[in-house]
Protein backbone atom coordinates (compact mmCIF):
# COMPACT_ATOMS: atom_id res chain seq x y z
CA UNK A 1 0.00 0.00 0.00
CA UNK A 2 1.40 3.36 -1.07
CA UNK A 3 2.39 5.84 1.60
CA UNK A 4 1.00 9.37 1.21
CA UNK A 5 3.60 12.11 1.61
CA UNK A 6 1.60 15.31 2.01
CA UNK A 7 -1.98 14.31 2.75
CA UNK A 8 -3.91 16.78 4.90
CA UNK A 9 -7.07 15.91 6.80
CA UNK A 10 -9.11 18.33 8.85
CA UNK A 11 -12.69 19.15 9.68
CA UNK A 12 -15.08 21.67 11.17
CA UNK A 13 -18.07 20.84 13.34
CA UNK A 14 -21.49 21.87 11.99
CA UNK A 15 -22.83 23.17 15.28
CA UNK A 16 -24.16 26.44 13.88
CA UNK A 17 -23.10 30.06 13.92
CA UNK A 18 -19.69 29.80 12.23
CA UNK A 19 -17.54 32.62 13.54
CA UNK A 20 -14.28 34.46 12.93
CA UNK A 21 -12.37 31.95 15.06
CA UNK A 22 -13.49 29.10 12.80
CA UNK A 23 -12.45 31.08 9.74
CA UNK A 24 -9.04 32.34 10.93
CA UNK A 25 -8.19 29.27 13.00
CA UNK A 26 -9.15 26.70 10.39
CA UNK A 27 -10.95 27.43 7.13
CA UNK A 28 -8.68 30.19 5.85
CA UNK A 29 -5.64 28.00 6.42
CA UNK A 30 -7.29 25.16 4.51
CA UNK A 31 -7.37 27.38 1.42
CA UNK A 32 -3.60 27.90 1.41
CA UNK A 33 -2.82 24.22 1.96
CA UNK A 34 -4.59 23.14 -1.24
CA UNK A 35 -1.66 24.57 -3.22
CA UNK A 36 0.91 22.35 -1.55
CA UNK A 37 -0.90 19.26 -0.22
CA UNK A 38 -3.46 16.61 -1.12
CA UNK A 39 -6.37 17.91 0.97
CA UNK A 40 -9.36 16.12 2.50
CA UNK A 41 -11.76 18.49 4.26
CA UNK A 42 -14.59 17.04 6.27
CA UNK A 43 -17.73 18.45 7.86
CA UNK A 44 -17.62 16.41 11.06
CA UNK A 45 -21.32 15.86 11.67
CA UNK A 46 -20.68 12.73 13.75
CA UNK A 47 -18.59 14.79 16.18
CA UNK A 48 -21.39 17.35 16.38
CA UNK A 49 -23.85 14.87 17.91
CA UNK A 50 -21.66 14.26 20.98
CA UNK A 51 -24.02 16.93 22.36
CA UNK A 52 -27.68 17.11 21.35
CA UNK A 53 -28.39 18.61 17.92
CA UNK A 54 -31.77 19.30 16.38
CA UNK A 55 -31.70 17.07 13.27
CA UNK A 56 -33.03 19.74 10.89
CA UNK A 57 -30.56 22.29 12.22
CA UNK A 58 -27.71 19.77 11.93
CA UNK A 59 -28.50 19.24 8.24
CA UNK A 60 -28.65 23.00 7.61
CA UNK A 61 -25.44 23.60 9.58
CA UNK A 62 -23.66 20.84 7.65
CA UNK A 63 -24.51 22.61 4.41
CA UNK A 64 -23.39 25.93 5.91
CA UNK A 65 -19.91 24.61 6.72
CA UNK A 66 -19.60 23.15 3.22
CA UNK A 67 -20.69 26.50 1.79
CA UNK A 68 -18.10 28.27 3.95
CA UNK A 69 -15.36 25.99 2.64
CA UNK A 70 -16.26 26.77 -0.97
CA UNK A 71 -16.92 30.49 -0.40
CA UNK A 72 -13.56 30.87 1.34
CA UNK A 73 -11.78 29.50 -1.72
CA UNK A 74 -11.47 25.72 -1.35
CA UNK A 75 -11.89 24.16 -4.79
CA UNK A 76 -14.12 21.04 -4.54
CA UNK A 77 -12.91 19.79 -7.92
CA UNK A 78 -9.31 19.40 -6.72
CA UNK A 79 -9.90 18.81 -3.00
CA UNK A 80 -12.25 16.41 -1.26
CA UNK A 81 -15.14 18.05 0.62
CA UNK A 82 -17.63 15.70 2.29
CA UNK A 83 -19.53 15.09 5.51
CA UNK A 84 -18.20 12.48 7.88
CA UNK A 85 -21.38 10.39 8.25
CA UNK A 86 -21.29 9.52 4.52
CA UNK A 87 -18.11 7.44 4.99
CA UNK A 88 -18.63 4.45 7.30
CA UNK A 89 -14.87 3.88 7.66
CA UNK A 90 -14.76 6.64 10.28
CA UNK A 91 -17.14 4.81 12.63
CA UNK A 92 -15.74 1.34 11.97
CA UNK A 93 -12.13 2.35 12.47
CA UNK A 94 -13.14 4.30 15.60
CA UNK A 95 -14.39 1.07 17.19
CA UNK A 96 -11.16 -0.76 16.43
CA UNK A 97 -9.15 2.14 17.83
CA UNK A 98 -11.40 2.23 20.92
CA UNK A 99 -9.86 -1.15 21.65
CA UNK A 100 -6.34 0.27 21.24
CA UNK A 101 -6.68 3.52 23.20
CA UNK A 102 -6.31 3.29 26.98
CA UNK A 103 -8.82 4.80 29.44
CA UNK A 104 -5.96 6.63 31.16
CA UNK A 105 -5.25 8.51 27.93
CA UNK A 106 -8.84 9.72 27.67
CA UNK A 107 -8.92 10.68 31.33
CA UNK A 108 -6.18 13.21 30.60
CA UNK A 109 -8.14 14.98 27.86
CA UNK A 110 -8.75 18.48 29.19
CA UNK A 111 -11.39 19.39 26.61
CA UNK A 112 -13.76 16.71 27.93
CA UNK A 113 -13.36 18.08 31.44
CA UNK A 114 -14.06 21.60 30.18
CA UNK A 115 -17.12 20.63 28.14
CA UNK A 116 -18.63 18.16 30.60
CA UNK A 117 -18.03 20.44 33.59
CA UNK A 118 -19.57 19.38 36.87
CA UNK A 119 -22.12 17.16 35.14
CA UNK A 120 -19.60 14.75 33.64
CA UNK A 121 -21.69 11.74 34.73
CA UNK A 122 -24.47 13.04 32.47
CA UNK A 123 -22.18 13.62 29.47
CA UNK A 124 -22.53 11.30 26.49
CA UNK A 125 -20.05 8.48 26.00
CA UNK A 126 -19.43 10.03 22.58
CA UNK A 127 -18.19 13.26 24.15
CA UNK A 128 -15.74 11.20 26.22
CA UNK A 129 -14.49 9.11 23.28
CA UNK A 130 -14.52 12.05 20.82
CA UNK A 131 -10.68 11.99 20.54
CA UNK A 132 -10.77 8.36 19.37
CA UNK A 133 -13.17 9.24 16.55
CA UNK A 134 -10.88 12.17 15.67
CA UNK A 135 -7.96 9.74 15.49
CA UNK A 136 -10.03 7.50 13.21
CA UNK A 137 -10.91 10.47 11.00
CA UNK A 138 -7.23 11.12 10.40
CA UNK A 139 -5.92 7.57 10.27
CA UNK A 140 -8.68 6.30 7.95
CA UNK A 141 -6.85 8.25 5.22
CA UNK A 142 -3.34 7.73 6.60
CA UNK A 143 -3.10 11.51 6.66
CA UNK A 144 0.35 12.93 7.30
CA UNK A 145 -0.57 16.47 8.36
CA UNK A 146 -3.44 18.00 10.32
CA UNK A 147 -4.03 21.76 10.61
CA UNK A 148 -5.19 22.25 14.20
CA UNK A 149 -5.93 25.04 16.63
CA UNK A 150 -4.17 25.17 19.97
CA UNK A 151 -7.18 23.54 21.65
CA UNK A 152 -6.89 20.42 19.45
CA UNK A 153 -3.17 19.78 19.92
CA UNK A 154 -3.82 17.33 22.76
CA UNK A 155 -6.25 15.35 20.62
CA UNK A 156 -3.73 15.17 17.78
CA UNK A 157 -1.11 13.89 20.22
CA UNK A 158 -3.56 11.15 21.17
CA UNK A 159 -4.00 10.31 17.47
CA UNK A 160 -0.23 9.98 17.15
CA UNK A 161 -0.07 7.77 20.27
CA UNK A 162 -2.93 5.66 18.91
CA UNK A 163 -1.21 5.18 15.55
CA UNK A 164 2.02 4.21 17.29
CA UNK A 165 0.32 1.71 19.61
CA UNK A 166 -1.64 0.10 16.76
CA UNK A 167 1.56 -0.28 14.76
CA UNK A 168 3.39 -1.76 17.76
CA UNK A 169 0.55 -4.04 18.94
CA UNK A 170 0.09 -5.62 15.53
CA UNK A 171 3.72 -5.62 14.41
CA UNK A 172 3.21 -3.29 11.45
CA UNK A 173 5.84 -0.65 12.27
CA UNK A 174 5.01 1.95 9.63
CA UNK A 175 1.41 1.20 8.74
CA UNK A 176 -0.14 4.34 10.20
CA UNK A 177 1.96 7.50 9.81
CA UNK A 178 2.25 9.68 12.91
CA UNK A 179 0.35 12.78 11.76
CA UNK A 180 2.11 16.11 12.19
CA UNK A 181 0.31 19.24 13.40
CA UNK A 182 0.15 22.31 11.21
CA UNK A 183 -0.41 25.35 13.46
CA UNK A 184 -0.57 28.34 11.19
CA UNK A 185 -1.06 32.08 11.20
CA UNK A 186 -1.15 34.93 13.69
CA UNK A 187 -4.61 34.16 15.10
CA UNK A 188 -4.79 30.40 15.53
CA UNK A 189 -6.70 31.05 18.76
CA UNK A 190 -9.18 33.90 18.39
CA UNK A 191 -10.53 35.12 21.69
CA UNK A 192 -13.88 36.56 22.73
CA UNK A 193 -14.39 40.22 21.87
CA UNK A 194 -15.93 40.67 25.33
CA UNK A 195 -13.29 38.78 27.32
CA UNK A 196 -9.82 38.39 25.86
CA UNK A 197 -9.03 35.53 28.25
CA UNK A 198 -11.72 33.24 26.79
CA UNK A 199 -11.83 31.61 23.38
CA UNK A 200 -14.35 32.98 20.86
CA UNK A 201 -17.26 30.57 21.07
CA UNK A 202 -20.58 29.79 19.46
CA UNK A 203 -22.04 29.10 22.91
CA UNK A 204 -21.18 32.43 24.55
CA UNK A 205 -24.51 34.04 25.57
CA UNK A 206 -23.34 37.44 24.30
CA UNK A 207 -23.67 37.94 20.55
CA UNK A 208 -21.15 40.78 20.91
CA UNK A 209 -18.47 38.24 21.87
CA UNK A 210 -18.05 36.93 18.32
CA UNK A 211 -18.09 37.98 14.70
CA UNK A 212 -20.09 35.41 12.75
CA UNK A 213 -19.84 34.49 9.09
CA UNK A 214 -23.42 35.77 8.67
CA UNK A 215 -22.76 39.26 10.09
CA UNK A 216 -23.39 42.34 7.98
CA UNK A 217 -20.77 45.07 7.59
CA UNK A 218 -22.64 47.13 10.20
CA UNK A 219 -22.68 44.18 12.64
CA UNK A 220 -18.93 43.68 12.24
CA UNK A 221 -18.16 47.36 12.82
CA UNK A 222 -20.44 47.50 15.86
CA UNK A 223 -18.90 44.42 17.49
CA UNK A 224 -15.34 45.64 16.96
CA UNK A 225 -16.26 49.09 18.26
CA UNK A 226 -17.62 47.51 21.46
CA UNK A 227 -14.75 45.00 21.84
CA UNK A 228 -12.96 44.86 25.17
CA UNK A 229 -9.75 46.87 25.28
CA UNK A 230 -7.98 49.10 27.82
CA UNK A 231 -7.19 52.83 28.02
CA UNK A 232 -3.53 52.49 27.02
CA UNK A 233 -2.31 53.13 23.45
CA UNK A 234 -0.93 50.27 21.40
CA UNK A 235 2.66 49.36 22.34
CA UNK A 236 5.71 49.35 20.10
CA UNK A 237 6.53 45.66 20.57
CA UNK A 238 4.68 42.38 20.95
CA UNK A 239 6.08 42.07 24.47
CA UNK A 240 4.10 45.18 25.34
CA UNK A 241 0.85 43.26 24.72
CA UNK A 242 1.55 40.97 27.68
CA UNK A 243 -1.12 41.35 30.31
CA UNK A 244 -3.43 43.10 27.81
CA UNK A 245 -5.61 40.24 26.49
CA UNK A 246 -8.16 42.43 24.71
CA UNK A 247 -5.49 44.43 22.90
CA UNK A 248 -3.51 41.29 22.06
CA UNK A 249 -6.61 39.65 20.57
CA UNK A 250 -7.47 42.59 18.30
CA UNK A 251 -3.88 42.95 17.10
CA UNK A 252 -3.81 39.21 16.38
CA UNK A 253 -7.03 39.41 14.37
CA UNK A 254 -5.70 42.36 12.37
CA UNK A 255 -2.44 40.49 11.74
CA UNK A 256 -4.24 37.36 10.53
CA UNK A 257 -6.66 39.23 8.27
CA UNK A 258 -3.84 41.26 6.71
CA UNK A 259 -1.40 38.32 6.41
CA UNK A 260 1.12 40.07 8.62
CA UNK A 261 2.74 39.43 11.98
CA UNK A 262 1.73 41.17 15.18
CA UNK A 263 5.10 42.95 15.14
CA UNK A 264 4.36 44.36 11.68
CA UNK A 265 0.93 45.57 12.78
CA UNK A 266 2.41 47.26 15.84
CA UNK A 267 5.08 48.91 13.70
CA UNK A 268 2.23 50.65 11.87
CA UNK A 269 -0.03 51.40 14.84
CA UNK A 270 2.30 51.78 17.85
CA UNK A 271 1.18 54.70 20.00
CA UNK A 272 -2.28 54.74 18.41
CA UNK A 273 -5.39 54.82 20.57
CA UNK A 274 -8.10 52.24 20.03
CA UNK A 275 -10.29 55.02 18.66
CA UNK A 276 -7.96 54.88 15.65
CA UNK A 277 -7.17 51.15 15.58
CA UNK A 278 -10.70 49.78 15.92
CA UNK A 279 -12.10 51.56 12.82
CA UNK A 280 -9.08 50.37 10.81
CA UNK A 281 -9.69 46.80 12.01
CA UNK A 282 -13.40 47.06 11.23
CA UNK A 283 -12.69 48.24 7.68
CA UNK A 284 -10.24 45.39 7.15
CA UNK A 285 -12.62 42.76 8.56
CA UNK A 286 -15.49 43.99 6.38
CA UNK A 287 -13.25 43.98 3.30
CA UNK A 288 -12.08 40.40 3.91
CA UNK A 289 -15.26 38.80 5.25
CA UNK A 290 -18.14 40.38 3.30
CA UNK A 291 -17.33 38.66 -0.05
CA UNK A 292 -17.22 35.28 1.74
CA UNK A 293 -20.49 35.97 3.57
CA UNK A 294 -22.22 36.96 0.34
CA UNK A 295 -20.98 33.87 -1.51
CA UNK A 296 -22.08 31.64 1.40
CA UNK A 297 -25.58 33.12 1.19
CA UNK A 298 -25.68 32.48 -2.55
CA UNK A 299 -24.57 28.86 -2.13
CA UNK A 300 -27.01 28.22 0.72
CA UNK A 301 -29.85 29.14 -1.61
CA UNK A 302 -28.98 26.05 -3.67
CA UNK A 303 -28.86 23.11 -1.21
CA UNK A 304 -29.02 20.61 -4.07
CA UNK A 305 -25.69 21.90 -5.36
CA UNK A 306 -24.08 21.64 -1.92
CA UNK A 307 -25.46 18.13 -1.40
CA UNK A 308 -24.00 17.14 -4.77
CA UNK A 309 -20.56 18.43 -3.75
CA UNK A 310 -20.75 16.46 -0.49
CA UNK A 311 -21.81 13.26 -2.26
CA UNK A 312 -19.07 13.50 -4.90
CA UNK A 313 -16.55 14.18 -2.14
CA UNK A 314 -17.77 11.18 -0.16
CA UNK A 315 -17.30 8.89 -3.17
CA UNK A 316 -13.70 10.09 -3.49
CA UNK A 317 -13.14 9.80 0.27
CA UNK A 318 -14.43 6.22 0.33
CA UNK A 319 -12.08 5.33 -2.52
CA UNK A 320 -9.16 6.24 -0.24
CA UNK A 321 -10.49 5.02 3.11
CA UNK A 322 -12.04 1.68 2.15
CA UNK A 323 -8.79 -0.06 1.06
CA UNK A 324 -7.05 1.24 4.20
CA UNK A 325 -9.86 -0.09 6.39
CA UNK A 326 -9.77 -3.44 4.55
CA UNK A 327 -6.09 -3.74 5.40
CA UNK A 328 -6.82 -2.81 9.05
CA UNK A 329 -9.41 -5.59 9.23
CA UNK A 330 -6.84 -8.03 7.83
CA UNK A 331 -4.18 -6.86 10.30
CA UNK A 332 -6.65 -7.21 13.20
CA UNK A 333 -7.52 -10.79 12.17
CA UNK A 334 -11.06 -10.21 10.99
CA UNK A 335 -12.23 -12.65 8.29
Amino acid sequence: MDKPQNRVFSGVQPTGNLHLGNYLGAIRNFVGLQKTHECIYCVVDMHAITVWQDPKELAANTREVAAAYIAAGIDPSTNIIFNQSKVSAHAELAWILNCVVRIGWLNRMTQFKDKAGKDREKASVGLYTYPVLMAADILAYRATHVPVGEDQKQHLELARDTAQKFNNDFGVPDFFPLPEPLIMGAATRVMSLRDGTKKMSKSDPSDLSRITMRDSADDIAKKIRKAQTDPEPLPETVAGLEGRPGADNLVGIYAALSDRTKAEVLAEFSGAQFSVFKPALADLAVEKLTPITNEMKRLMEDPTYIDGILEKGAVRARAIADPILARVREIAGFI
